[in-house]
C-alpha cells in the first residue's frame, strides 16, 4: 500500500478510513501520528503543503518564502505594531525550515499552569513530561552547537554577553552532521537537520501512517455530536475525505482555531487568548567582517534575562533579507551592500504578557494583537542590552531599528537612553512574531477553555487538538520539543479514551 499520497497528482476523489485522521504534518502532527502509530492505530496525515527533499530546498531566501512559507511569508498580524508571522506550508510544518532550537518546557511554566489550574496536574504529570521529552531529544540528536561551525556571529554573542556577565550558552538543535552553512531558513539541502519530516513522520509512516499532502481540510465531519471524519479538497479542486473514530487538529494556533469556527465549533474562547514571542532585533557593523549568513543559523543564545521575560539569539539570514536592513539609495546603498559582510543581527525575544486573538474571514486567518506598555518596555530594554553586548563584543556602531530614536550610534549613553525614554508606542519599533499559542487552550473550565485537560474537545466527541493551540500560555523559549511532547502525551490521552 501506498503510504504517500500527493493531492497534485490525483485526478478524482479520494475516500480513506482509518482510526485517527490527523491535520496537520508540522512538529506536533509529526509526534502525535508517530505515538498513535506506535500504539497500533491505522493514521492518516493530511497536510495542505507538499512534500520537498533537500535537493529541492532554494537557495536564495525570498524563493523559499515563496515556495514553503504560508501566504508567501508575508503573513502579518494586525494592531498598532504591524509585523509578520511565519508559518511552513509543507510536510512537516515550519520544522524544515525553523532554526532547529530545542527547549525542553521550563518547570517555571509548568508551575504557572497548575497554579492557574490545578486539573493539569493528573492530566500532564511532569515526571511522563520529562520522560517523554528525554526520548524525543534522543531521537532528534538533540545537542549544543558544535563550536567549529557556529560561525563569527555566534561567537561574538558568546563575547559580548560574557563582558556584561550575563549567562548564555550554545544553543541546542535537532541536527546530525551540521556543516554551517546558514541555510535553515531555506531548507538544509544537505539534509543535515533532524526535521519532522525526517524522523518522527518518518517514524510514523514505517509504522503504516499515510501522509496525504497537498490537500487543504475545510471541512469537518460532524455527526450526532461527534466527529467522524474531515473533508479536504486538491489543488485541482478534487475532493478528500478521510472517514475516522478520532480527529485530531494540529495545524497551528492560527490555522486550528479558523478551522472550528468554519465548521461552526465556536465552543468557549476558540480564537482568543493568542500569546506570542514578539523579537526585536539590533544590528550591528564590526571591524572585521563576520559574514552573518554563515555558520549556524542561529548557534548561541542568552538566557540571563529570561527570568524577565527576554531571552537573545544570535540570527542568520541570507543575504537577501540582510540587505533589507541596509540604509540609503545609490551610492550610498552601494557602499552599504560592499560593506555587508561586517554587519550581522542578534534578536531579543519577548514573552509578551498581551493577549491578541484570531478571527476568521472567510476561510482566511485575521490576527489581532496589541503589545501592552510592559511588552513595549521590554522591547527597549532587549534592544538597549543587545546594544550594549554588540559594543563589549567590538562592534563599530549599532541600529536599534527604532522610529524616532537615535539610528546609528556607538556610545552606551544613547543605549541607555532609548530604555529609559525611547517611545512607548508599539508601532515605532521593528518586529517580528514567532512562537504563537493559547487560541485553543486546554483546561477543566469548558467555558474558561477549548480543550479538557486530556486534550478532547470540550463539546464534540472525537475531536482533538494537539498542537500549540492548547497551551495555556507562551513559554517564552523555543517551544517545538514542547509541542512535540504535549502532542505525544495527547495521542495516547486519545487512544485509551473511549469512543
Amino acid at each position: 500500500m501506498t503510504r504517500r499520497l500527493d493531492g497534485a497528482t490525483l485526478r478524482g476523489p479520494l475516500e480513506l478510513t482509518a482510526d485517527v485522521v490527523v491535520v496537520g504534518s508540522g512538529v506536533a502532527g509529526a509526534a502525535f501520528a508517530r505515538e498513535a502509530a506506535a500504539l497500533g492505530a491505522a493514521v492518516v496525515v493530511v497536510e495542505a503543503g507538499r512534500w520537498f527533499e533537500p535537493p529541492d530546498f532554494p537557495l536564495a531566501s525570498f524563493d523559499a518564502m515563496a515556495l514553503m512559507y504560508r501566504d508567501l511569508g508575508a503573513s502579518v498580524v494586525l494592531g498598532p505594531m504591524p509585523a509578520p508571522y511565519v508559518q511552513g506550508r509543507m510536510v512537516g510544518g515550519s520544522s524544515p525550515i525553523n532554526g532547529a532550537i530545542c527547549w525542553r518546557l521550563p518547570r517555571d511554566v509548568y508551575d504557572e499552569w497548575l497554579t492557574a489550574d490545578p486539573a493539569l496536574r493528573d492530566a500532564l504529570p511532569w515526571d511522563e513530561l520529562e520522560a517523554v521529552t528525554d526520548s524525543l531529544e534522543t531521537r532528534l540528536n538533540v545537542r549544543p552547537t558544535d563550536p567549529t561551525i557556529a560561525g563569527r556571529k555566534n561567537q561574538l554573542l558568546a563575547r559580548g554577553a560574557e563582558a556584561l556577565g550575563l549567562e548564555h550558552r550554545p544553543i541546542r538543535r535537532n541536527v546530525s552532521g551540521c556543516e554551517g552553512l546558514g541555510r535553515c531558513m531555506q531548507g538544509c539541502p544537505n539534509g543535515r537537520k533532524l526535521s519532522v519530516d525526517a524522523t518522527l513522520l518518518a517514524d510514523a509512516e514505517a509504522a503504516g501512517t499515510r501522509v496525504v499532502s497537498a490537500v487543504e481540510v475545510r471541512e469537518l465531519d460532524l455527526s450526532r455530536g461527534r466527529c467522524v471524519g474531515v473533508r479536504g479538497v486538491t489543488p485541482a479542486g478534487h475532493s478528500v475525505r478521510v472517514k475516522a473514530a478520532s480527529v485530531v487538529l494540529a495545524a497551528s494556533a492560527i490555522q486550528t482555531p479558523v478551522l472550528l469556527m468554519a465548521n461552526g465549533l465556536r465552543h468557549g474562547p476558540v480564537g482568543q487568548n493568542f500569546q506570542c514571542h514578539p523579537g526585536v532585533s539590533m544590528a550591528g557593523r564590526f571591524p572585521e567582517p563576520v559574514r552573518m549568513w554563515e555558520g549556524a543559523t542561529q548557534g548561541h543564545e542568552v538566557i540571563g534575562l529570561r527570568h524577565e521575560g527576554l531571552k537573545f539569539e544570535a540570527l542568520g539570514f541570507g543575504t537577501a533579507v540582510l540587505a533589507g536592513r541596509l540604509r540609503g539609495v545609490g551610492r550610498e546603498l552601494s557602499r552599504e551592500f560592499d560593506d555587508m559582510d561586517h554587519q550581522l543581527d542578534w534578536g531579543a525575544a519577548v514573552r509578551a504578557e498581551a493577549r491578541g486573538r484570531v478571527l476568521r474571514m472567510g476561510r482566511h486567518p485575521v490576527v489581532l494583537f496589541s503589545p501592552s506598555a510592559r511588552d513595549v518596555a521590554l522591547f527597549r530594554r532587549g534592544l538597549r542590552v543587545m546594544g550594549e553586548m554588540m559594543l563589549a563584543a567590538g562592534a563599530d556602531f549599532v541600529d536599534p531599528g527604532v522610529r524616532g530614536a537615535v539610528a546609528r550610534t556607538s556610545k552606551v549613553a544613547d543605549l541607555v537612553a532609548l530604555e529609559a525614554s525611547g517611545p512607548r508606542f508599539a508601532g515605532a519599533y521593528t518586529a517580528a512574531i514567532t512562537h504563537m499559542f493559547g487560541t485553543c487552550r486546554m483546561g477543566s473550565d469548558p467555558q474558561q477553555s477549548v480543550v479538557r485537560p486530556d486534550f478532547r474537545h470540550h463539546a464534540v466527541q472525537g475531536l482533538y487538538v494537539a498542537d500549540s493551540s492548547v497551551f495555556p500560555t507562551s513559554t517564552g523559549v523555543n517551544p517545538q520539543i514542547p509541542i512535540m511532547a504535549l502532542a505525544t502525551m495527547c495521542a495516547r490521552r486519545a487512544l485509551r479514551s473511549p469512543p
